[in-house]
């Protein structure tokens, strides 16, 4: 039987554990971190540690602490996801997701080690082992070192990793729904297996810490600008500054907004400009939150260079790949909207922008909503495919109060399901979506989810018995 060690994200770590015994192992430490799992292992002594490629569960103090205690490791990941792992010196990963059968196969976990670094007594020869998974970056001892070398001459250069791509969503005054749109949209990115990032940028009423329920004692995107300024953020402090957010089917790192209004010189266009550059070569996407204004009224007081409180939301506006325009689909949503669309055209190319109307409703516009609002959007604002997400108040309200993502608490939200079949058909590769299953347009002309699909069988079905 053998003593294992977890570092895995809660489901995993839960399915193994359950199924230990049957596979004759016996878990003796569950961690929910790095941290917590270099702190314990010397103390716990297991033989082996599976860990999850991925900074909250596999650092380079824990490399160093399983080669000092001569402690196997096991790094799993998820295809394409090698990158962390790499840039720790581990030459060798096994694919996700995290299964006992891993160990079964004995050319998958590397011979256990002594304390001089080579194989124990009755091990085959260092030149016929497989390449160790700890210390290959040669913090073992000489063996390791040189299969790490050996690793890095023999195996192909990978390709360069494509830049993330950073995704605005922005809004006029009047709370259309700016950064409840944002969760969402970054918590479908993250289902689809991509490393995703969510940074609320609002200079004005930052609303994404409460939001999700995390604690916003030490706003995390200011921190990161400070940083970004000085030249010091690096990958490291990204992921320290980053709170992790984890729901049913996805994890969002989050870079919290201001504590206090009044904290906004510390978010300068500059310092915003270096944050999003950085980030692309560390995350997939970076989904950002930002104020509505987009005045200028600074330039026009003072011939001075002075902090301006929009800068921030004219640095992430011109930097970003995609700019997701939010207003509320009721008369006096949509007459801001247009207001502010002719403004925002001003400083973006049309192609980068997609008008989204949140909160589409029958009582506050009437019979055919959907073609109403959409012909209204066409006459006076040439917005020919806006995005309807129909109104979907329980189930946004118990997001709300459950400090989560809207997938988490309402699976079968038509509001949800208006927002996936756009985020699938906008922003994601063709190669991440998942077809989506039956699906009907509901009385507002837009897509209401696969539940009405579902029932639909069972009434068909039970018609065929009778």
């Amino acid at each position: 039987m053998t003593d294992v060690g977890l570092g895995l994200p809660f489901d995993d770590e839960q399915r193994l554990a359950d199924a230990a015994t049957r596979h004759g192992h016996r878990v003796v430490l569950r961690c929910s971190g790095a941290d917590e799992l270099a702190t314990r292992v010397a103390a716990a002594a297991p033989e082996l540690v599976i860990v999850a490629a991925e900074p909250q569960y596999l650092t380079a103090r824990l490399v160093e602490v399983c080669d000092r205690a001569g402690v196997r490791m096991l790094v799993v990941t998820m295809p394409g996801r090698e990158r962390w792992a790499r840039s720790l010196g581990i030459v060798e990963t096994v694919s996700g997701p995290a299964r006992w059968e891993l160990l079964e196969d004995p050319d998958r976990v590397p011979p256990p080690l002594g304390a001089d670094g080579r194989p124990v007594a009755g091990e085959p020869p260092a030149d016929t082992m497989p390449r160790p998974i700890v210390g290959a970056g040669g913090s073992v001892g000489p063996i390791a070192a040189d299969a790490g070398a050996a690793a890095d001459a023999d195996e192909p250069a990978l390709p360069p990793r494509a830049p993330g791509t950073v995704i605005a969503v922005w809004g006029p005054h009047g709370s259309p729904g700016r950064t409840t749109l944002a969760i969402a949209i970054a918590a479908e990115l993250a289902a689809s297996g991509a490393l995703v990032a969510l940074a609320d940028a609002d200079t004005h009423a930052p609303g994404v810490a409460p939001a999700l329920g995390l604690l916003d004692e030490a706003p995390g995107f200011a921190a990161a600008c400070r940083l970004a300024g000085a030249g010091s953020l690096d990958q490291e402090e990204f992921e320290r500054l980053a709170r992790v957010h984890e729901a049913p089917g996805s994890r969002i790192r989050v870079l919290t907004g201001l504590t206090r209004a009044g904290r906004w010189p510390e978010i300068t266009g500059d310092r915003v400009r270096a944050v999003l550059a950085a980030s692309r070569d560390w995350v997939d996407y970076l989904v950002v939150d930002v104020a509505a204004s987009l005045e200028h009224d600074e330039e026009l007081t003072s011939d001075v260079m002075v902090p301006r409180r929009n800068a921030a939301t004219d640095a992430v506006l011109h930097a970003a790949d995609h700019v997701i325009e939010v207003g509320r689909a009721d008369p006096v949503g949509i007459s801001r909207l247009l207001h502010a669309h002719a403004e925002l055209l001003e400083q973006i190319a049309p192609a980068r922008s997609t008008v989204v109307l949140n909160r589409l409703r029958s009582s506050a516009i009437g019979l055919d909503a959907a073609g109403q609002v959409r012909q209204t959007l066409a006459r006076f604002g040439g917005i020919d495919h806006p995005v309807l997400i129909p109104d979907d108040v329980a189930g946004t309200d118990a997001a709300v109060l459950s400090g989560t993502t809207l997938a988490a608490v309402a699976p079968r939200s038509p509001a949800l399901a208006a927002l996936r079949a756009f985020v699938a058909a906008e922003l994601l590769p063709p190669s991440a979506v998942v077809p989506a299953r039956g699906r009907r347009r509901g009385r507002d002309g837009v897509v209401a989810g696969d539940a009405a699909g579902r029932r639909r069988g069972r009434r068909v079905g039970r018609q065929r018995l009778a």
